[in-house]
């Protein structure tokens, strides 16, 4: 496909943040309020007033905003409820940390930001339940108008279904008005499952800038403002009641004054405290912010004060990697990277454990519900590996100690933690009974690999040092079971069993290679090199048996057959070298001959594909015209995709409809291109070279 049959749903545009004009590009949903797989709100659509912003999956998350011009109201967040018409929506960009829009109307200028301080680094910051969201007027045609803003945020937020009962109030933190709503039942933790959203704890709309506040029914809180550019007095007293009973919102009125050439501003902190987030093991934890023993209060005065810092801070951060990002792949792989990363942090949960030390779920959204899976956790690691290292070992820890607990008997490793947000042990497949539907040679790969990956980006091993006994049972049941799997599942599970799966047999053997440079790592020569041959030796037989001719097979006993060779990718991202560059060169000149429109199926047996593995065998290019051409269908997916939801990573190839999951932290893996630039790598991790 050529650079012009992915542009076109692109536009050029000045970023307000900088003055640079850049392309901005169509995203399958636009990501609002991102932080956790509760707290996670999107637009499902290009423009912001045509629909509700809805939870990832699917149900409302209302947000409802506009803007008295000269004594007219006009809305930019949410969809003809009022009567109010919609301002134009100019732009929407999406960064790393930020979703900018911009709007129109009689002569004023709004942007609209929802910004959350996701520095990477600093995980205090990035576990925060806490957006800001900032709207900004100028004039526009050299004239004053007086300028007025509204917003709210319904109920909803806080059930898992609206007809449960909520309650609400209004209090001061310090300086700032808060407003919260929460169920009247409060069973924290009470839930599990998939398609659930939160409904204990509370939501909180604060400001220190409004004009008034208060909790009403939407119409109205609304009306009123469209009549009078105010919210009605008092509040609403008909408490408690379902959320769906008049919908009550959290409403907020602000007075921008006299608007002129120069920009005035108002902004608000929409945010979620959640009591308790995770259960794991019986223990009940915090978010990782409330280290210390933080305050709800005292996050939000926090987010508040220091807005201003964060901001530039994470103006820095996005300008400097988008701009690596870029180059690495141009512009359409630093927005589909964008997207990649608040998606694969808000899909994850940051808790301190009972030592404090942190600990970062992640749930199988759309998929079971699973919590802590591995063969999530081994697809989404290229964003942690390179950004942050701490937030992969703070993923694959909890799955490790469960292992060497006395509940765990198989000489495998795990597949899951429980179901999302309770991580009480395995429910996949045969669970701690049994081996039936297990993924035993998948998750020892995985579990190796990313041991030894964390290993390559720290700098040091002390990681598998504290865990080396259960790494060694892992690696010799690879050595046992990993050249010739056995009639197993591996992480592409939907596919069903395979015998002798040769892409599953390739993770098996890097997984020995991984355990081979960790031992040499800590200085236990011997094993080193016993496993080192081991995997040498195996992979030399694995060039014999997956041979097809110019490609290689799906499963050894198959002829005729193919599949993405995605686990290739750390031979050289690790500098294993088992294998010769020419198995990657033949693999991708393959992939090039059975594309379509929307990229390269995951295998021969069928036409969907794997957003993850498709940007993997992309990295395996040795130009970056092979790179391009095997992007170019997966960028064309984002753009294009008729199913308007956060990143699917399983679509179809032939017409770019989700077959399945969504919101997943799967897509970090997108970041694996950075690491096979040794040198990126080293510097985003922080790692001397």
């Amino acid at each position: 496909m050529s650079i012009m049959g992915w542009m076109i749903a692109s536009s050029l545009v000045a970023s307000p943040s900088s003055g640079e004009v850049r392309t901005t590009y169509r995203s399958p949903a636009v990501p609002l309020v991102v932080h956790d797989p509760y707290m996670s709100a999107w637009s499902f659509g290009d423009d912001l007033t045509l629909d509700w912003p809805r939870h990832w999956t699917g149900k409302i998350h209302a947000m409802f905003g506009m803007i008295r011009v000269d004594g007219r109201a006009y809305r930019f967040l949410g969809p003809d409820a009022v009567d109010a018409p919609p301002m134009k929506q100019i732009s929407c960009e999406v960064f790393p940390t930020r979703t900018l829009y911009r709007f129109t109307v009689d002569g004023v200028q709004l942007d609209l930001e929802f910004f959350a301080p996701l520095l990477p680094k600093e995980l205090e910051l990035l576990s925060r339940p806490c957006t800001r969201i900032a709207m900004t007027a100028v004039s526009m045609d050299g004239r004053r108008h007086r300028v007025s803003g509204y917003f709210d945020a319904t109920a909803e937020w806080a059930v898992d279904s609206p007809d449960q009962g909520v309650t609400w109030s209004a209090r001061d933190i310090g300086k700032l008005n808060a407003l919260f709503v929460g169920t009247t039942s409060q069973k924290v933790l009470g839930r599990k499952g998939d398609d659930l959203r939160i409904d204990w704890g509370q939501l909180a709309v604060v400001s220190g800038d409004s004009s008034a506040r208060g909790v009403h029914g939407h119409t109205t809180a609304r009306d009123a403002f469209v009549r009078t550019g105010k919210l009605p007095e008092g509040a609403d007293a008909r408490k408690p009641r379902r959320a769906n009973d008049d919908w009550p919102v959290l409403a907020m009125s602000f007075d921008l004054g006299t608007v002129e050439e120069k920009p005035v501003s108002r902004r608000l902190l929409i945010a979620y405290d959640d009591v308790e987030s995770i259960e794991y093991m019986g223990d009940r934890l915090q978010g990782y912010w409330r280290k210390g023993d933080s305050s709800f209060d005292e996050m939000i005065e926090r987010a508040w004060s220091e807005d201003a810092g964060l901001y530039e801070r994470c103006l820095r951060f996005e300008r400097e990697l988008e701009a690596d990002l870029e180059k690495l792949g141009g512009g359409p792989f630093r927005h589909l990277a964008a997207l990649a990363y608040r998606q694969a942090i808000g899909a994850c949960k940051i808790v301190a454990g009972r030592d404090g030390k942190a600990m970062m779920f992640s749930k199988e959204n759309f998929s079971n519900g699973c919590i802590g899976t591995v063969d999530v956790i081994y697809p989404s690691a290229p964003v942690f590996l390179l950004l942050n290292p701490e937030m992969l070992e703070a993923q694959i820890e909890p799955v490790i100690l469960y292992a060497e607990s006395e509940r765990w008997k198989h000489p495998f490793a795990p597949h899951d933690l429980g179901t999302y947000p309770l991580a009480n042990g395995q429910v996949y497949g045969g669970g701690e009974r049994t081996e039936e539907n297990q993924m035993p040679v998948e998750e020892c790969g995985n579990m190796l690999i990313l041991a030894c990956a964390l290993a390559h980006a720290t700098g040091n091993s002390q990681f598998a040092e504290r865990h080396w006994a259960v790494l060694t049972k892992w690696a010799d049941y690879l050595v046992s079971k990993g050249l010739d799997p056995e009639n197993q599942l591996c992480t592409d599970d939907f596919a069903g069993h395979l015998a002798h799966n040769a892409n599953l047999s390739l993770k098996a053997i890097l997984g020995i290679r991984s355990y081979a440079d960790l031992a040499e790592r800590l200085g236990k020569r011997q094993e080193a090199e016993q496993y080192s041959t081991t995997a040498t030796n195996m992979a030399s037989e694995w060039m014999k048996i997956a041979n097809d001719g110019k490609h290689t097979r799906l499963a050894f006993d198959k002829p005729g057959t193919w599949s993405q060779k995605y686990n290739l990718v750390w031979d050289r991202a690790l500098g294993f070298n088992l294998f010769p560059e020419s198995l990657s060169a033949s693999e991708v000149q393959h992939y090039l001959t059975v594309m379509n429109p929307f990229g390269v199926p995951l295998d021969n047996r069928n036409t969907y594909t794997k957003l993850d593995w498709s940007v993997w065998i992309a990295a395996l290019s040795q130009s970056r015209s092979d790179f391009d051409a095997l992007m170019a269908p997966v960028y064309r997916f984002v753009i294009e995709s008729p199913d308007r939801v956060p990143l699917s990573d399983w679509y179809q190839t032939t017409d770019g409809k989700v077959v399945g999951f969504r919101a997943r932290s799967v897509v970090g893996g997108v970041f694996i291109p950075a690491l096979m630039d040794s040198k990126l790598w080293a510097k985003w991790a922080g790692r001397k070279q």
